[in-house]
């Protein structure tokens, strides 16, 4: 593979200045047949054999050899600015790695040949992939320009009765495609034109970008048909950050192909209705609407009634209230479940109360979360965990099963999570459960996964705003889920930041501008999560620790050590020498992560990539946010009230055991 490698990077330069353009015109160009679509931008050029021509043909050349991803997704960054470059390149999601790397050199080739006049962004679609480079940042953004329309040759056999069918079908693997993962966004499947032709069709987002990203760039992309490829049996369109494509034959595996029912379309009203008819219509509507209203008042008020608000700022929660309503578990299944909530099945308690481990009549292993009664603060939790807990699913996440509310009783029935949870390994006393660095790695990498899914994959934005090692719990297989929502705030889909004066989480894990000011961001968690590498990395908890003669937290140990190029102090000694690059990179990661300046600090989704591939080009980590101690050297979590932006903020103070509402964790 080295050698290979090698020889790419020497044959690229040769295609840049000695391969003569196939067009005089080397810009938004499509081959006659059309193999190749290309866009050379005018925005910049670079010097000929000069660094940003060294590092590209570098980052290119690794798109052809990279083994380590199998997805058909590869997104690197080569050198420092200004001579950064960043590529993407995105396989067609049915294609084997092989054939991926194949289409992929052919790309690039094509690419750099086309491409003559040395422009610092570029763009090339081949039928089944896309290479794309630029000097500018393109990772986890959706990009419109530049867009091409490839109309198929022939006519569809009725273009009625074909765009009846083409439209649902590219709608259905649309919603298919965005919700896939940040690994692959990719759908494809057939239906059939009643009387006509089969459809094949496939859509494909860059999995780096979002679910609402994915969406949109696609619809915009099935809007464009009609002006492109109207009336025809075949098309595509090609974006950077999407494209589509359908034909009247199969053109991708058979493998990736599903059946897409398309239901037939309404029956044509009737030519004309008569008045009487209408105002019988008017009249049954209305009088539904208003049984609708006066049910779900009374809902509303009997469930206020037991002093719960199902609600969440600023949204519309009448879906969410049906969702919650459908987990509901019955009181006298849970208790027998517990052993009437016994002292032998408790797990743990905190300061909104008890968790117990109970087994269902089918044998399933549950954790049940009891909240005191007389906790004030427990509603609003419990509130939040439902409505946020119930529409979470990933792997990384601790699952909610359902809840109970019976008088006084409010009950959170979540997966039996098998291990305790991460602070239990990394600061267990004398290290009797000590995690070698596979395991380490491993939770990290999860741990980033679950926080992407949060801040970009999940149905909203959501910022969890009390991310630590006891938050985080390892299931059989050491695999971990981020536990604990009672204190996560929603944002919109397109909102990236806020400002509250209600400022909670636990002291040491949030970020300066969130301490001091109540700027809330989603690298509020990415701060929360540097610290969590650190405390993997090293083994010592966030609070102040003795070195030597002096006390100093672990940030600015951390960052000391850094600077004096000593970092291998900063790894736990248990940990052995074989590690020591995956080591350093994290703890490179984590200080890019607690950048006192917010704007530093990468996002979840370059975190994700960073942890990848070592390929990605590491920036150098400024002065981090340090961490904030009270004068008892305890950590303290602090809650305060919502419910009025205008009113002082209550405090509620505890050390940073685990977390106000217990984990469901094993013992």
């Amino acid at each position: 593979m080295g050698s290979s490698r090698s020889l790419l990077i020497f044959i690229f330069p040769i295609l840049f200045n000695l391969i003569p353009p196939t067009t005089s015109q080397n810009d938004g160009i499509c081959t006659d047949n059309p193999t190749y679509c290309w866009k050379c931008s005018d925005t910049g050029t670079y010097t000929p054999g000069g660094m940003y021509q060294n590092n590209l043909n570098s980052l290119l050349s690794s798109f052809t050899t990279n083994t380590e991803i199998s997805s058909g997704f590869y997104n690197f960054s080569k050198g420092q600015d200004p001579n950064k470059v960043n590529a993407i390149a995105l396989c067609r999601g049915d294609l084997s790695q092989d054939a991926c790397h194949t289409c992929l050199n052919d790309s690039i080739n094509a690419l750099l040949q086309n491409c003559s006049t040395h422009p610092k962004e570029a763009i090339m679609w081949k039928e089944p992939c896309m290479v794309r480079y630029s000097n500018n940042l393109i990772f986890g953004i959706e990009k419109e320009d530049p867009i091409k329309f490839v109309p198929g040759p022939n006519p569809a056999k009725d273009p009625a009765q074909f765009d009846l069918v083409l439209n649902p079908l590219l709608s259905t693997l649309i919603e298919k495609a965005a919700s896939g993962d940040s690994i692959k966004k990719f759908a494809a499947g057939h239906a059939t034109v009643p009387g006509g032709e089969t459809i094949y069709a496939l859509v494909q987002c860059t999995p780096d970008i979002n679910q609402p990203n994915c969406s949109n760039c696609l619809t915009k992309a099935v809007s464009n048909i009609p002006g492109c490829c109207g009336g025809k049996q075949g098309g595509r369109v090609l974006k950077p950050s999407c494209n589509l494509r359908y034909e009247v034959s199969l053109f991708y595996e058979s493998t990736a192909d599903v059946n897409i029912p398309i239901p037939p379309p309404p029956p044509p009203p009737p030519p004309k209705l008569k008045t009487i008819v209408i105002i019988i219509i008017v009249v049954v509507v209305v009088l539904i609407a208003f049984v609708t209203v006066l049910s779900s008042r009374c809902v509303y008020l009997r469930v206020k009634k037991r002093g719960v608000k199902l609600e969440v700022e600023d949204k519309d929660n009448s879906d969410e209230i049906s969702l919650v309503e459908s987990l509901k578990y019955d009181f006298d299944t849970i208790r027998s479940a517990t052993d009437d909530f016994s002292d032998a099945n408790m797990l743990g308690r905190g300061g909104f109360g008890a968790v117990y481990k109970g087994s269902l009549l089918n044998g399933q292993l549950i954790a049940v979360k009891r909240l005191a009664k007389n906790s004030e603060q427990g509603d609003r939790e419990f509130s939040n965990e439902v409505m946020l807990l119930a529409q979470l699913q990933h792997r990384n996440l601790v699952r909610l099963l359902g809840f109970c509310l019976k008088a006084e009783e409010r009950l959170l029935i979540y997966e039996y999570v098998a291990n305790k949870s991460l602070d239990h390994f990394i600061f267990g006393p004398n290290n009797l459960m000590h995690l070698d660095w596979e395991t380490r790695y491993k939770i990290i990498g999860g741990i980033a996964r679950g926080i992407l899914y949060l801040h970009e994959d999940s149905r909203v934005r959501i910022i969890h705003r009390d991310l630590k090692a006891s938050n985080i719990l390892l299931d059989e297989d050491m695999n971990p889920k981020i536990a604990d929502f009672g204190m996560a705030r929603l944002f919109a889909v397109d909102q990236t930041q806020g400002n509250t004066k209600a400022i909670v989480g636990t002291y040491g894990y949030m970020a300066p501008e969130y301490v001091y000011h109540g700027n809330l961001s989603v690298k509020t968690d990415v701060f929360s999560f540097g610290v969590l590498i650190l405390e993997i990395v090293s083994g010592k908890k966030i609070g102040r620790f003795r070195y030597g003669e002096n006390e100093e937290s672990l940030l600015s140990y951390a960052w000391r050590n850094w600077r004096e190029s000593t970092i291998s102090n900063v790894i736990d000694p248990m940990l052995t020498t074989s590690s020591r690059i995956e080591t350093t990179r994290c703890i490179h990661i984590g200080l890019l992560c607690v950048q006192e300046n917010v704007v530093n600090r990468p996002t979840s989704a370059s975190v994700v990539s960073m942890l990848n591939s070592h390929s990605v080009t590491l920036s150098v980590p400024s002065k981090p946010g340090f961490h904030v101690q009270n004068n008892s050297g305890s950590d303290m979590t602090l809650v305060e009230s919502e419910e009025s932006e205008s009113r002082t903020p209550s405090v509620y103070v505890s050390k940073n055991e685990p977390s106000n509402i217990t984990e469901p964790y094993a013992r």
